[in-house]
């Protein structure tokens, strides 16, 4: 093996999220061994890591992050010190109709990656000098915050970034010390993951660090999610399917903005901490439709207004939380993140990558991709 400075294990990178990871920590640090490992499951897509394949510092793996034999044959034959641990079921949707496979991924696999780090880095004379089990989580753990300002007011968040629609629709936020009350089986899946990785910080000693994030978005987004797919449909004329009266709000973040910080946090973070990271950035659903309806006619040439008709209210989700709001002033002020960008910098530039990767997007909604890589990896 070749001798690297830390070997670094990224779980679901081959995901939205995860890809940007696993490239920001192959490009910026080529001292380190990333380990990509991911199940390949439809949200996983290795298509989005060709740029850096063939970097002498990365290497891809196929498992299950709940198979445990697995999980510690990997940790110990990789010498694994750190683990950034992104590999999730994620969509609120699929968690309602299959709650099952949500624990078993997000519980129990999170459960297989403690357990077998915590053997090997046990096993060795450093024991946990060094070592890191890092866990990223989501803001939907702690609940629902009340639309108190359905209008909105002025937000009480600046940031060098801070959008032109700098807005609150509520005065509470989601800190680091919110009560966790998660109202889906993804948000409480998730819940149990983070509660299993401070569990292990306070029974085992094991160094551990979580964050919870706000709404992600950019590119590489898998076109189930709001952004990408809403996108495609007015490329397409298709209709855009808004739950309720889409007053829902969220707080958005651009996607390496989020890497960023995880990189920060991984080399600066205190170990046991928790932190907040969201984009100070809240919009109502309809409002961000709006905007995307705005910016992709402009860029493919329609005048304005031309796709407008295409929102269609559909009935509520069950369950669904009214507003997700997060302070991050934590991670502000101890470690010196904020987001880089503001909202319609961070849309124009995402509307742009999915109109020129035309042909990525429809490899993944044909399925091709997901079929050309199964198939690589079929008997790994």
């Amino acid at each position: 093996m070749d001798n690297f400075k830390r070997n670094i294990l990224i779980t679901g990178g081959a995901g939205f999220i995860g890809n940007h990871v696993v490239r920001l920590f192959v490009n910026k640090y080529p001292e380190y061994r990333i380990i990509n490992l991911d199940k390949l499951t439809y949200a996983g897509n290795l298509e989005n890591l060709e740029d850096i394949k063939c970097q002498r510092n990365y290497k891809f793996i196929k498992a299950d992050i709940a198979d445990l034999a697995e999980m510690r044959r990997i940790i110990t034959e990789y010498r694994i010190d750190g683990i950034i641990h992104l590999a999730a079921e994620s969509h609120v949707d699929r968690s309602i109709k299959d709650p099952f496979t949500f624990a078993r991924t997000n519980v129990m696999g999170t459960l297989s990656l403690l357990q077998a780090a915590r053997e090997y880095w046990e096993s060795q004379t450093e024991r946990y000098e060094g070592k890191l089990f890092y866990h990223i989580s989501t803001d939907e753990v702690y609940g629902a915050l009340e639309l108190t300002n359905p209008e909105g007011i002025e937000s009480p968040f600046k940031t060098s970034a801070s959008s032109e629609h700098h807005q609150a629709y509520g005065t509470e936020f989601f800190l680091e010390t919110t009560k966790y009350n998660p109202h889906s089986p993804y948000s409480a899946s998730k819940a149990s993951s983070d509660h299993f990785v401070r569990a292990y910080h306070d029974t085992y000693g094991m160094p551990t660090i979580v964050t919870n994030c706000s709404n992600n978005y950019g590119p590489y987004q898998f076109p189930e999610k709001l952004i990408p797919l809403f996108i495609n449909n007015i490329r397409q004329g298709k209709a855009l399917p808004v739950y309720g009266k889409g007053e829902n709000v969220r707080d958005w973040l651009y996607v390496e903005d989020h890497a960023r910080a995880i990189d920060l946090i991984f080399h600066k973070g205190k170990v046991s901490e928790t932190y907040n990271i969201g984009g100070f950035n809240e919009w109502k659903n309809i409002d961000l439709i709006k905007v995307l309806i705005r910016t992709v006619d402009r860029l493919i040439g329609n005048p304005e207004g031309t796709s407008d008709h295409l929102i269609s209210y559909v009935t509520d989700r069950m369950g669904h939380d009214m507003r997700y709001a997060i302070d991050s002033r934590k991670l502000q002020s101890e470690l010196g993140w904020e987001p880089s960008l503001q909202f319609e910098e961070g849309i124009e530039k995402t509307v742009r990558w999915y109109l020129d990767n035309e042909e990525w997007m429809n490899r993944i909604t044909s399925g091709d991709y997901q079929r050309y890589y199964q198939e690589m990896y079929s008997d790994r």
